[in-house]
C-alpha cells in the first residue's frame, strides 16, 4: 500500500462529474445508477454535503484527488473495505480503488443500507486468521 493515498471526503461539493452513470439530460439529474449494483438512488444524501457512494452496495468511483475536486484521472471502482468511527461517533466507510489502490474515507449518509454497513463492520470476524 505504499502507492496509496489517504484522504477524507468531507470537502466541497462539485457534482459536475458524477461517480455513477447519469441519465442523459441537459439538467443535473436527481437520480443516478450505480456502476456496481445497477440500482438507482437519489443525489440527495441525508447527513452529508454530497453523495459519494451508492447507498445500496456502498461502492464508489475514484473521482477525487482531494475532496470534491473531481481531478482524479483514474475513475476506478472503489470497493468498501471497512468502516471506521471517529471520536464524535460518526461512521465512515473506507474505500480502496481497484485500479490504483488509493484509500479514501467517506462519511456515511443517512440513507445508507444499515445491513450493508453492519456486514462490512463484522467482516473481519468472519475471516479470523487463526483457529477459533
Amino acid at each position: 500500500m505504499s502507492h496509496s493515498s489517504f484522504r477524507s471526503d468531507d470537502g466541497p461539493s462539485d457534482d459536475s462529474c458524477s461517480p455513477f452513470r447519469e441519465p442523459r439530460r441537459s439538467a443535473r439529474p436527481s437520480y443516478l445508477k450505480c456502476r456496481h449494483c445497477g440500482l438507482e438512488f437519489s443525489l440527495d444524501a441525508p447527513g452529508t454535503r454530497h453523495r459519494n457512494h451508492c447507498p445500496h452496495c456502498l461502492w464508489s468511483v475514484h473521482l477525487d484527488d482531494t475532496p470534491g475536486d473531481r481531478a482524479s484521472l483514474c475513475r476506478g471502482g472503489m470497493e468498501p473495505i471497512a468502516v471506521s468511527v471517529d471520536p464524535r461517533g460518526e461512521w465512515h466507510v473506507l474505500h480502496r480503488c481497484g485500479t490504483c489502490h488509493t484509500i479514501h474515507l467517506n462519511r456515511v449518509a443517512g440513507d445508507d443500507d444499515e445491513r450493508a454497513l453492519l456486514a462490512l463492520a463484522v467482516r473481519p470476524l468472519t475471516r479470523v486468521p487463526f483457529p477459533v
